[in-house]
């Protein structure tokens, strides 16, 4: 199986292992984003604790699942958004308003949406997750 991108291997890999009410999932290989991801996840409560696991190869994360994710994809392609456009963004990839985050890549690092419109940043979009 070849990884053509290995983000969007890990949301599959999460939503699937949560239809199937699993309580855990195993990312690999793990990316210093997936971790960034997963992060934020875990502090939007989409996700409970994680850790990294050194395999001696590229390493993985094991995910605890909450039952919080209703639908997760990988946004492509990574659409620049403006301080002011993320209301368009947000018609697009979440399903109402205040429901679900997305989540961006900026020049301070990766956090939600939410947070970069409050800072009045812009960025590109990564993750959407409801």
């Amino acid at each position: 199986m070849t990884l053509m991108d290995p983000l969007a291997d890990a949301l599959t890999n999460m939503r699937n292992n949560e239809m199937q009410g699993n309580n855990k999932c195993t990312i690999t290989p793990a990316s210093k984003m997936i971790g960034h991801v997963l992060r934020t996840m875990q502090k939007e409560e989409y996700i409970g604790e994680f850790e990294f696991v050194d395999d001696g190869k590229a390493g993985q994360f094991i995910v605890e699942l909450e039952g919080n994710i209703n639908k997760c994809g990988v946004i492509k392609p990574r659409h620049a958004v403006k301080n002011d456009d993320y209301e368009r963004f947000e018609k697009r990839y979440l399903p109402s308003k205040n429901f679900g985050i997305m989540i961006m890549t900026t020049s301070q690092g990766i956090m939600t949406h939410k947070e970069a419109k409050e800072k009045g940043i812009g960025g590109r979009l990564l993750v959407y997750i409801y």
